[in-house]
């Protein structure tokens, strides 16, 4: 299986593959560039669902891995995982009281679906650990001076 093509800038940083001018030139003038401009909650949000929104879109914006392209993503997260929190409640309040099995099993079914709803939108967005490890973010180093580079020629 190919490996994912990685960005520009992120292959002039690592400095390991050598390509020429015109190759930088070409990789630069088809890669798409997503801005995170216009980061907008979503309407279908609930107010403590916005403010988790934008609290998360801050985090990912300042790592560079979050555009406008992605609100609808977390928001879906979101949502996923307010609904497994409300479902883990009642699986609780359900065991707690003696339920009987059959509800059980269905909630707890449907707990799970929005576990793993939650599970895919945080691993399309970076917010897991698994996803996280992916992401090749370099770090901005000063560059060293070559011991050679005051030398000047005198001769």
């Amino acid at each position: 299986m190919a490996r994912q093509r990685q960005p520009i800038h992120l292959l002039e940083e690592k400095g390991k593959k050598h390509l020429t001018k015109q190759e930088i030139e070409e990789r630069k003038a088809t890669e798409v560039d997503a801005p995170a401009d216009k980061i907008v909650a979503p309407s279908f949000l609930l107010k403590r669902q916005k403010e988790k929104f934008y609290e998360i879109s801050e985090q990912l914006v300042a790592l560079k891995i979050f555009s406008n392209l992605d609100c609808d993503t977390l928001a879906r997260y979101i949502v996923a995982e307010d609904e497994y929190l409300q479902a883990t409640k009642l699986v609780k309040k359900l065991i707690k009281n003696d339920c009987f099995l059959d509800a059980l099993e269905k909630t707890v079914r449907i707990q799970n679906n929005y576990f793993k709803q939650c599970r895919a939108a945080a691993a399309d967005l970076g917010l897991t650990i698994t996803s996280r490890c992916r992401l090749v973010i370099p770090k901005q180093e000063e560059k060293q001076e070559s011991k050679w580079s005051s030398w000047t020629d005198t001769g």
